[in-house]
């Protein structure tokens, strides 16, 4: 497997079009509620203002295009404005229609609050907006049962808005947790019991890993995650290719982190020094045990031969990511990704980096690019700077240090991947012969 193949394919993905995300797939031009979405004044209204006066209409069908029409807006023009002057009454209609609409009303809703606090960057208004919004997108999405749609924009929009929002690592890990009962629902009481789709199963693993981008191993709650190692290592032998490639690249994530007795299931407390002695090292032997089991999967994920009814390009996908994650594993190498925005070269260099733009892309679906070129809160996640007046260092946006935690693509973050890279030639240096990534990633 050569690095130059891995790049281009992931290039090409980039530069790919998702079809699947709500702005792009849940109304079509011709059920807009109005013929136009430019901002053209009529009295002192715009079209927006519209679309809002409209979210209070009794007819759901009226409100559903209203929604829609607000989302090609935000998707066509970065609405700094607007936001500062409407986003707590949008945030507020977009609520009710939440309790009250319809599946593709709440689809739509979900998608608008993800938009606002994307538009509005970190800091009170995102802040306010995962306040007033986290409970309530939360026991919605518990309460769902079998609606895919409803729960994957639910939890999508969640995953936004925490992201964009969140100051405090239990405000993420909240979301997190929400987002685990969904797909194991047997964890928490008044859950919803329907077997999760593949479909869902993705959605969750994608939006969790999404949120996990931003946590540090030492700020997880290590009661939370026990056994989720051994969760997402079942999920790789699945029959659905979209659910192992989600759970690979979450677990290759979680490596990349490091801290995997947090992940591991083995943790147990004791007040004899003694016994805490015997429960490190059985808690080490079953962590070395997971790292092989997981590497055999990886294997044998990445050579896969097609069955009966598969799809080229799907093994082909597969295949691609999960050499990519054995070369992970085995060697320390992030995947690379490159392309361009607005004739610019723009590129990612860890796994936290490439989830977050893999996440970010799909659910600004067609607004991908002009958020990317004009949304100053991307271009300090990405440190991305398509101004070239400015250097990077010139980008600033309000909740500054949350984004330098945040962004992969940090100062803080590439003396992090230093360290772990060498403490990983360090492990191989101990280890060789039993499993080449070492004890810590």
């Amino acid at each position: 497997m050569g690095r130059r193949s891995s790049q281009r394919r992931n290039a090409a993905m980039l530069d790919s079009d998702d079809t699947d995300s709500v702005s792009s797939s849940s109304t079509t031009r011709s059920d807009m509620m109005l013929s136009s979405l430019e901002e053209v004044q009529f009295g002192k209204e715009t079209v927006l203002d519209q679309c809002v006066d409209a979210l209070y209409e009794k007819r759901g069908s009226t409100r559903e295009k209203a929604l829609a029409s607000i989302i090609e807006a935000f998707n066509s023009n970065i609405q700094h404005d607007f936001v500062e002057k409407k986003f707590a009454t949008l945030l507020q209609l977009c609520l009710s229609s939440i309790k009250r609409g319809s599946s593709k009303e709440i689809a739509l809703a979900s998608h608008v609050i993800g938009l606002l606090a994307l538009t509005a960057g970190p800091g009170d208004k995102a802040h306010d907006i995962l306040k007033e919004s986290q409970t309530l997108i939360s026991e919605a999405a518990l309460k769902s049962r079998s609606d895919n749609s409803k729960i994957s924009s639910l939890l999508e929009c969640l995953a936004i808005i925490t992201f964009v929002g969140g100051e405090e690592p239990e405000e993420t890990e909240k979301s997190m947790r929400c987002m685990w009962l969904v797909i194991n629902p047997k964890l928490g009481p008044n859950v919803a019991t329907a077997k999760p789709s593949p479909a869902m199963i993705t959605v969750v693993v994608s939006s969790w890993s999404f949120l996990l981008t931003t946590m540090d191993g030492w700020t997880l709650d290590p009661k939370s995650w026990q056994g989720s190692i051994s969760y997402f290592s079942t999920l790789l032998d699945k029959e659905d290719r979209s659910v192992r490639i989600a759970a690979g690249e979450t677990l290759a994530l979680v490596f990349e982190i490091g801290s995997l007795e947090k992940f591991s299931g083995e943790s147990k407390g004791s007040s004899d020094s003694s016994t805490d002695e015997a429960n490190k090292s059985r808690e080490l032997l079953h962590i070395q045990g997971l790292k092989a089991k997981v590497l055999n999967q990886v294997r044998t994920l990445s050579a896969e031969a097609g069955g009966k009814g598969s799809a080229k390009k799907d093994l082909n996908n597969q295949r691609n990511t999960f050499r990519d994650i054995l070369e992970f594993l085995e060697d320390g190498y992030s995947p690379e990704a490159s392309a361009k925005i607005g004739g610019l070269s723009f590129s990612t260099s860890t796994w936290a980096h490439l989830i977050q733009l893999n996440f970010l892309k799909h659910f600004l679906g067609g607004g991908f690019v002009k958020h990317m070129q004009e949304n100053e809160f991307l271009h300090d996640v990405f440190g991305f700077t398509p101004n070239k007046k400015l250097p990077v260092a010139q980008h600033h946006v309000s909740g500054t240090d949350k984004r330098m935690y945040k962004s992969p693509n940090s100062v803080l973050n590439k003396a992090r991947t230093q360290f772990l890279n060498k403490q990983r030639m360090l492990s191989q240096d101990k280890n060789v012969g039993y499993y080449t990534g070492g004890d810590e990633f």
